[in-house]
């Protein structure tokens, strides 16, 4: 499914009746009847906007307006395999709106523009479907950025797991800012926007197979609207990264060793809520490597950390935020925790995979 930039949008529950199918098929994929009905009572009605226009195969974008935001495009991909769909806090399409929105606003872009594809099993419920398109639909709407395109794909029985979505994400950055994980120099210091682990947490809870009875909700939310309010206090930020799949730890030592600094993390500082903490202590985990989808690390010079984070505490997306660690000279590409015990331990990549399918 293609259009410009401008997709016509139904009524919700007048293209639900329209649509009668129950489950998905085969010929939802063949590019007939079908299909096409697919496209435009599930996904045009929810993604379009505006006046109806034609359903071409690319997305038309005026450049004007893009040019007045900045000077430099940024572009990114992801895809979502998310297990279960459904969890605490949101689902595969919300993930795949923010986590998009999150990978652009981290490099300093506004979201502007996101496509999607999606990887549909025969047998897929319509409703689940309406139900993820709808979230997406939310999602992007919350965030303030607008689906232009897609397409979708069908496959047999059993040769997916229900359903998977790809995104690509387009932002304009403004001049003069340039956040880069190998900018960060010595003496300067990390900021987290909240509790860490929050999403990893609620997956383990959704699946099933684990009996585990908790209300830890996902932290999955868009940053960019948090990343211009730092923006306009520190213009000059070193580095930033939402942390996703590998968690804090991963990307303290992604940030360690492209700068080729030492970073050294106070571990009463990273606010971990009791529950994810009491739940990673029961199956042997460790909360930095949990994978989250809401959670920015920020690295500042050092005379414009207590202004960044007075701004964080001020926006909803950052009112637990930390100052967690800071940069050194000594010992570059290595990550130490100093403990609540007064000790120091080395905080290493992640090896291996603690939990697979996270996002």
């Amino acid at each position: 499914m293609a259009t410009t930039n401008s997709w016509p949008r139904q009524s919700l529950s007048s293209s639900r009746s329209q649509f009668r199918d129950s489950c998905i098929t085969l010929a939802h994929g063949s590019g007939g009847k079908a299909m096409a009905d697919l496209i435009t009572e599930v996904f045009v009605s929810r993604f379009g906007q505006g006046s109806p226009g034609p359903l071409n195969d690319q997305a038309l974008v005026d450049l004007g307006p893009l040019i007045k935001r900045g000077d430099r495009l940024a572009m990114t991909t992801d895809s979502y395999v998310v297990d279960p769909l459904f969890f605490p806090g949101g689902d595969i399409g919300t993930l795949a709106v923010n986590g998009t929105v999150n990978d652009l606003a981290v490099g300093g872009a506004t979201p502007l523009y996101l496509t999607c594809g999606f990887i549909l099993e025969e047998g897929l419920p319509i409703d689940t479907l309406i139900q993820v398109v709808d979230s997406m639909a939310q999602a992007a709407t919350a965030a303030g950025v607008q689906l232009v395109t897609g397409d979708t794909k069908v496959v047999p029985r059993g040769k997916a797991d229900q359903l998977f979505i790809n995104t690509a994400g387009v932002g304009v950055v403004p001049v003069g800012v340039a956040p880069a994980a190998d900018q960060i120099q010595p003496g300067d210091v990390v900021l987290v926007n909240g509790p860490v682990g929050d999403h990893g947490a609620a997956i383990m809870v959704a699946r099933a197979d684990l009996a585990l009875d908790s209300d830890i909700p996902s932290d999955c939310q868009p940053l960019h609207r948090l990343v211009d309010t730092i923006l306009a206090v520190c213009p000059q930020v070193r580095a930033m990264r939402d942390a996703t799949r590998g968690g804090l730890a991963t990307v303290i030592n992604e940030f360690a060793i492209a700068s080729q600094v030492s970073i050294s993390l106070d571990e009463t500082q990273i606010p971990i809520r009791p529950a994810v903490n009491g739940l990673c202590e029961l199956l042997g985990l460790d909360p930095l490597y949990l994978a989250n989808e809401g959670t920015l690390v920020v690295v500042v010079p050092p005379d414009q950390a207590e202004a960044v984070l007075v701004a964080m505490r001020s926006h909803p997306a950052g009112h637990h935020s930390q100052i967690i660690g800071t940069a050194q000279v000594e010992s570059p590409g290595l990550v130490t925790l100093h403990t609540g015990f007064g000790c120091d331990r080395v905080l290493d990549q992640l090896i291996g995979d603690q939990l697979p399918r996270i996002c």
